[in-house]
């Protein structure tokens, strides 16, 4: 697969098809609908209370989103039956596919019964009881899914590991009858707060997985600035520089500062022909500022 880099990782809801490939815009997933820091959320979820779900995806999409995370991952819960009222809740709310985002087999599965489309599921590694448990369940509803460049041991500290990793995924992949071209690779984005080489190690495994394997990539991208001030502006610094080397899609945040750098980054590196895509959503915002709409 060396050098064929060509990969089309296609995407549904009810409606709206997503595909996440190399000359294609890049493929921003918003990560908020998710309770890790959130108590408030957290609590209106263990209540049964899905408002702020409703309220978050549409926010979302408005701010940029293509595609949407939900994870529904909190304890003292039935994962699985949350899991699947979060998704149908969303779908009600936005038509954009969703990455179906759970560690619990059991989540999973009740999850892409209720979705309605092509999901993503976040995700595997290159554990063998993992692939054994998540890749049948993926293949047998035609899902695509993100493989996460680490295994047993941890995570690997070098890019070459990490691409083994990476490598190791794909091909079990295969044995399921799951195709390249819906293995979409994690390569691991770390806080550079906790070690100064973490961006470095990331793009160039984002390189070497592009060079080798010709496969989609994606990223939880707000974990490079996790610790640190003014997370967004590291965000928007850090996502262009990973478009550059390869990456192709990330679950990130949509404040309006780390949407416009990937809009930006597609447009200089190709990916928005003409500036299509940057002029419209520079003259919608213009549009809304003359009727005094709030401008997200």
């Amino acid at each position: 697969m060396r050098g064929a880099f060509s990969a089309e990782t296609v995407l549904r809801s009810r409606t709206k098809t997503v595909t996440i490939a190399a000359d294609r815009p890049f493929c921003i997933i918003g990560e908020r609908i998710n309770p890790t820091g959130r108590k408030k959320f957290a609590a209106d979820l263990r209540a049964g209370e899905l408002g702020a779900v409703t309220h978050d995806a549409v926010a979302q999409v408005e701010n940029g989103a293509d595609m949407l995370d939900v994870n529904a991952g909190i304890p003292l819960v039935d994962e699985a039956e949350l899991l699947a009222s979060m998704l149908k809740t969303v779908q009600a709310a936005a038509d954009v596919p969703i990455c179906i985002d759970s560690s619990v087999i059991e989540a999973l599965e009740a999850g892409l019964s209720a979705y309605e489309g092509r999901a993503l599921v976040n995700s595997v590694t290159a554990e063998d009881d993992r692939l054994t448990e998540i890749l049948p369940l993926v293949a047998r509803h035609d899902a695509a899914v993100i493989g996460l460049a680490n295994d047993e041991t941890g995570i690997p500290e070098t890019p070459a590991e990490r691409l083994e990793c990476a490598r190791k995924i794909v091909s079990a992949a295969a044995d399921h009858g799951i195709a390249a071209h819906d293995v979409v690779i994690d390569p691991l984005a770390m806080t550079v707060g906790a070690d100064p080489e973490a961006v470095r190690t990331t793009l160039i495994t984002i390189r070497l997985i592009r060079e080798q394997l010709g496969v989609n990539m994606c990223l939880g991208a707000s974990n490079v600035s996790f610790g640190l001030p003014d997370r967004h502006a590291l965000n928007a610094a850090f996502l262009p520089m990973a478009m550059a080397a390869g990456l192709t899609s990330a679950i990130m945040s949509t404040a309006r500062p780390v949407v416009d750098a990937v809009r930006a980054g597609d447009l200089l590196l190709g990916h928005d022909e003409w500036g299509a895509n940057w002029i419209a959503a520079h003259r919608a915002r213009q549009a809304m500022v003359a009727q005094g709409a709030p401008v997200p």
